[in-house]
């Protein structure tokens, strides 16, 4: 078993020059004073933060630079003091304890590995820390060794293994200790884009064949949609929402996950919310009116929600180009980008810009019309594809929302 669970977990560092300089390597690349919020207590990391992760879970911290995902990550490693709140690892109180008796593995997006030790010293070094037999030790490094194909890697250097092959002997280095957490931090943020794209592949494979649970953090929204059973969106140091990748992308909690998740980003409306006398929603956007979907409507009736003026959230792929129609949404083509299988237009509809994705060629072979800069469009979205905001409180109106602690 190795279920984690943390309990209103807090993070302040002291409001002095230290302990500033503390927060600002806890939030890498934050400049002083942004995204900190600074109480009598000192600089605010981590808020309340609450989680309960599975036996054998891959659980993803997203959010972007210094949000406070690190700074979580270092606290359930004990590298970092908790100022309050209490963090489990099966079942057992971590506060107090240190590092190298909570038995969880991490691996840093620097690799961290011995310059002068071979990959296979790396990955014994760990296994002679704890006194193993030789033989033992032999075996675990061999085992990890192939289940990452770094087997005719053992007898060199770091210096002469590329930035995937490093990354794979960290990750080797941590595994052979059968870990019962392993921890992750921005492992492939080094890495170039094809590099990410093998290692994520990597890491799917792993985590089938190890008995182990994974704590994944990044600021990359395709590595969290890609690898975690579970999301966790990070905003500021407090949770903003935790979900499977579809569930966030599908109901995003407010107007934060709503645009962090998804590329290219949601489009966003200033629309009006209406409900007529038989208790029906539409949706008001210039000269275009749309219906909610049944499930929709059914879940704003149940909440009771109000008329009201609203951000109207629709994703770029779920946009459909028309004709010059009634009721369609009036536009104008700014920029186009080819993406291969896809044109991504930059459209300027109802003051501001919009991006539509259109497929280059359907199932059946045909190409659209190329559509020019500078070109008038008309496009449309079903009510089923909307998501519908608070223009007040930035949440989502189709979601009971927890009580959040105001930054």
């Amino acid at each position: 078993m190795a279920e984690v669970s943390l309990r209103h977990v807090e993070k302040i560092y002291p409001s002095t020059e230290r302990g500033m300089r503390r927060a600002q390597r806890g939030h890498a690349q934050v400049k002083r004073g942004a995204n900190l919020k600074v109480t009598e207590e000192g600089v605010v990391a981590v808020e309340d933060f609450s989680l309960d992760i599975r036996d054998r879970e891959f659980i993803v911290l997203v959010g972007p630079s210094g949000c406070g995902k690190s700074t979580t990550l270092r606290m359930v490693a004990g590298l970092e003091d908790i100022t309050r709140g209490e963090i489990y690892i099966d079942g057992k109180l971590m506060n107090d304890v240190e590092p190298k008796n909570r038995d969880i593995a991490m691996v840093f997006q620097n690799y961290a590995l011995y310059p002068h030790m071979t990959v296979r010293g790396n990955m014994e070094f760990p296994l002679k820390l704890r006194h193993m037999d030789k033989a033992e030790i032999a075996e675990k490094v061999e085992r990890a060794a192939e289940i990452l194909g770094i087997t005719e890697y053992l007898d060199r250097r770091p210096k002469a293994l590329s930035g995937g092959q490093r990354q794979r002997v960290a990750i080797g280095r941590a595994i052979v200790r059968e870990p019962k957490v392993l921890l992750m931090d921005e492992p492939l943020s080094n890495l170039d884009a094809k590099l990410r794209n093998q290692m994520r592949t990597e890491i799917i494979k792993l985590r089938q064949r190890i008995d182990t649970t994974f704590i994944y953090v990044t600021h990359d929204q395709t590595e969290a949609m890609t690898l975690g059973d579970r999301i966790v969106v990070i905003k500021d140091g407090q949770i903003q929402q935790i979900g499977t990748p579809q569930e966030v992308y599908e109901h995003p909690s407010n107007l934060f996950v709503a645009c962090f998740i998804g590329v290219p980003q949601m489009n966003l409306y200033d629309a009006e919310l209406l409900l007529d006398d038989a208790g029906s929603y539409t949706v008001r956007l210039a000269d275009a009116t749309i219906v909610p979907s049944e499930d929709k409507q059914r879940r704003l009736r149940e909440l009771g929600v109000r008329p009201q003026a609203i951000s109207l959230g629709v994703r770029p792929e779920h946009i459909a180009l028309l004709g010059d129609v009634q009721g369609a949404i009036p536009g104008v083509v700014e920029v186009t980008e080819m993406m291969g299988g896809a044109v991504h237009l930059h459209v300027r509809a109802c003051d501001r810009e919009s991006i539509i994705i259109v497929q280059t060629t359907s199932m059946e072979g045909a190409t659209p019309p190329r559509i020019e800069v500078g070109s008038p469009i008309s496009f449309t979205f079903g009510g089923n594809m909307i998501h519908l905001f608070s223009r007040e409180t930035k949440e989502n109106l189709e979601r009971d929302q927890p009580r959040r602690k105001k930054a």
